[in-house]
């Protein structure tokens, strides 16, 4: 152990600085083994111009181009294994406190909304949402003077990959910020046969499963990003792509904001509050039979766990006629 200690091993009493520091990312003497590939890469090129050159009677020195110190390239997928014995898992990449503080700046003080700045960053939603929460309970703790573990959380984070921000050029997406949430109105299998000639869409789909589901398009996190795309193939030019995905953002925000300003409203209408001691008791009517005769709706006594008959045994799941 010693003996390793004192050798390969020597190198992890000084990490290098903005790179993770997992044992397959070091050969079995040491060495950065993308750093020694990098500059194998540099000699082979070093090698290739001075055999250009001796041709034309130049010779170039290449010992100050392979000796000199070469910048250490970004890590690998190989370097990001934690676990030599288990490499199917790999690191993945956090926010550096650099993007963390710009999400904030942009909710808070630029006032853009959390799909905008998620659509701006390539953070997903529901991430920017809780990067704002977090910063604020932080900011709280500053001003309360509260001590913070700083050097633990940088400890932490200087062994993981970051995803950086530079103002000066385009973000990183972070994560994939579209992907299309699973209903569960979906989980069910369902035999839908149609005609050949009949033109099946997307939106045709969600009504097989379900007469009010919406179709994948609309129901993905940022839907305007396939309208700017469709605007884009039509040969819109990009100042107008921005202004129309502006005024859509808008009407949207808009239209969901009356429409929680109307559930608030009907939620306080239809509700009695009983203020207490020390708490406030709330009481709403109920209708029993919301949730329909067999209980198999949504709404007030709804049954749990009923099973769908798509794979029950005896079923015919094969259609018989075609609509």
């Amino acid at each position: 152990m010693f003996r390793w200690l004192n050798g390969p091993g020597a190198v992890f009493r000084s990490p290098l600085p903005g790179s993770t520091n997992y044992l397959n990312a070091y050969s079995a003497n040491g060495r950065l083994i993308r750093l020694q590939d990098t500059t194998r890469s540099k000699a082979k090129d070093a090698d290739g111009e001075l055999e250009d050159s001796s041709d034309a009677g130049e010779v170039k020195d290449t010992t100050a181009n392979i000796a000199g110190e070469v910048p250490i390239p970004r890590e690998t997928a190989d370097d990001l294994m934690p676990f030599p014995l288990n490499r199917q898992f790999r690191s993945q990449a956090v926010l550096s406190e650099e993007m963390k503080d710009e999400i904030y700046k942009r909710v808070t003080q630029q006032g853009k909304s959390v799909r905008l700045v998620s659509a701006e960053l390539g953070v997903e939603m529901r991430r920017v949402g809780a990067v704002v929460r977090l910063k604020s309970v932080e900011k709280e703790w500053v001003d309360k003077g509260t001590r913070l573990a700083g050097p633990y959380a940088r400890a932490v984070i200087a062994m993981l990959p970051q995803t950086p921000f530079v103002p000066t050029m385009v973000p990183i997406p972070h994560e994939s910020i579209n992907d299309l949430p699973v209903h569960r109105d979906t989980l069910r299998q369902v035999f839908h046969p149609v005609s050949e000639s009949r033109h099946f869409t997307r939106v045709d789909a969600a009504k097989v499963f379900n007469q009010t589901l919406l179709p994948a398009d609309e129901r993905i996190p940022h839907p305007e990003l396939v309208e700017l795309a469709k605007a884009q193939a039509d040969g819109v030019n990009r100042q107008e792509r921005i202004l129309r995905a502006r005024e859509r953002m808008r009407i949207q925000d808009a239209e969901r904001e009356e429409k929680e300003k109307a559930r608030t409203e009907k939620e306080d209408r239809e509700t009695t509050r009983v203020m207490g001691a020390r708490w406030e008791f709330r009481f709403r009517d109920v209708d029993v039979e919301s949730a329909g005769r067999e209980k198999r709706g949504s709404g007030i006594g709804a049954r749990y766990g009923v099973p769908h008959q798509d794979r029950k045994k005896g079923q015919i799941k094969i259609p018989t006629r075609v609509e």
